[in-house]
């Protein structure tokens, strides 16, 4: 008897499943479940985003129309009855499906939202419109989003990229007060003479000079066309933290038909992203060339593009500025992404023409990205970590 009781509860339980996802459009839901208490709450806040009038062309059945207290109320009533992720994705669903962009530009609509990367996107990308009312109370959203961002990778990528300066700091031809002995005796450990019990050095391992000398060069080019938005906010975090490490020189540009350099704002990563301009054109070879004025030490230096590769500049001259960096010795690594997405639509010709210069081009997500640079740091083969991305 429990058990039959129990298959009927699932039996309920998916129907009213069924109920919420399908919609109570006339016809269209074909459960026959009625919904009771709060479900009629949560399928009014469902229906308001995802249910459509009848007939072509016609308005959305509920909608939430162009009421910031309305849509506020609305954004109040999802954080209630949906986790974060779930109300994240409606409220990217809603700024897509009806619109709501100007008024993210009301400050009491920016109180109501759940911060995220895409968010983030957005208000940069409204950046230029915004009245200073509206910017402070965007500053706030962009400062929270970038605060957990910070927690979530700056440790991680400060060990990482540590461990990987002090490895590739160790000289093979020490003086001699520069010699670490005992990891000498132990990459030597195979030659040792028994005769003379004594091991026999044919490789001397350094301490290297860790002080406070630059030891890698980082120039990171990132594309703030309007569809490389997430990536320009973890391009942004994660610039902020290799700066933060004394062992780096970091230079970050961004840029559309323009180009803006914005390292003197790494110390903070908030002023980093109001720096960005989202949504315009692309002028990849004027980026790059811009890039090249930066790099001093070109055996030294990492060049990291981050672009989807549609050019809109002149594709052969960047394409010659990429082969004559890797010429120059600088190593270049391009990702088509750096986000939780992984890769997006991008210019598969370009894409190819780079791989051919011997530059991996691949999309990467925030988790990879401190073991590419690590690897990177140490001129590792990068395979490895690009099959890593992948996964």
């Amino acid at each position: 008897m429990d058990e039959q009781h129990g298959d009927e509860q699932h039996a309920d339980e998916r129907l009213r499943r069924w109920r919420l996802a399908l919609g109570g459009a006339a016809g269209g839901e074909g459960t026959g479940y009625g919904l009771t208490g709060a479900d009629v709450s949560i399928d009014a806040a469902l229906g308001a985003l995802y249910d459509s009038g009848e007939g072509a062309g016609s308005q959305r059945g509920a909608g939430l129309g162009a009421s910031a207290p309305r849509v506020a109320r609305w954004l109040g009533d999802i954080r209630q009855y949906f986790p974060s992720t779930v109300v994240q994705v409606m409220q990217a669903d809603a700024i897509e499906r009806l619109d709501l962009t100007r008024l993210l530009l009301e400050p009491e609509m920016l109180d109501a939202v759940e911060p995220d990367v895409h968010l983030v996107g957005t208000l940069l990308s409204l950046n230029r419109v915004m009245p200073d009312k509206s910017k402070r109370a965007a500053r706030k959203v962009v400062a929270k989003v970038v605060a957990e961002l910070e927690r979530r990778v700056a440790q991680p990528t400060r060990t990482a990229l540590a461990g990987a300066l002090n490895r590739a700091a160790r000289i093979n031809r020490p003086r001699h007060h520069d010699i670490d002995w005992n990891r000498t005796i132990r990459a030597n450990l195979k030659h040792y003479q028994a005769e003379h019990r004594t091991v026999v050095p044919e490789r001397l391992v350094g301490y290297g000079r860790r002080a406070q000398s630059v030891q890698r060069d980082i120039v990171l080019c990132v594309d703030q066309s309007g569809s490389m938005a997430a990536s320009v906010v973890y391009s942004g975090v994660f610039a902020a933290v290799l700066a933060s490490m004394r062992s780096l020189k970091t230079s970050l540009v961004v840029f559309d038909t323009a180009v803006v350099d914005l390292t003197e704002r790494l110390q903070d990563p908030v002023d980093v992203l109001f720096g960005t301009q989202l949504g315009g054109g692309t002028d990849i070879n004027r980026a790059i060339a811009y890039g090249q004025q930066l790099i001093t030490r070109p055996r030294d230096t990492i060049f990291v593009l981050i672009s989807d590769l549609y050019e809109g500049g002149v594709r052969e001259e960047m394409l010659r500025r990429v082969a004559a960096m890797t010429a120059a010795g600088v190593q270049v690594i391009v990702l088509l992404a750096l986000s939780d997405e992984g890769a997006p639509d991008y210019d598969h010709e370009n894409a190819a023409a780079l791989a051919a210069l011997g530059v991996p081009a691949f999309a990467c997500t925030p988790d990879v990205f401190p073991d590419l640079m690590a690897a990177a740091i140490e001129r590792r083969d990068l395979r490895g970590v690009i099959e890593k991305s992948k996964t």
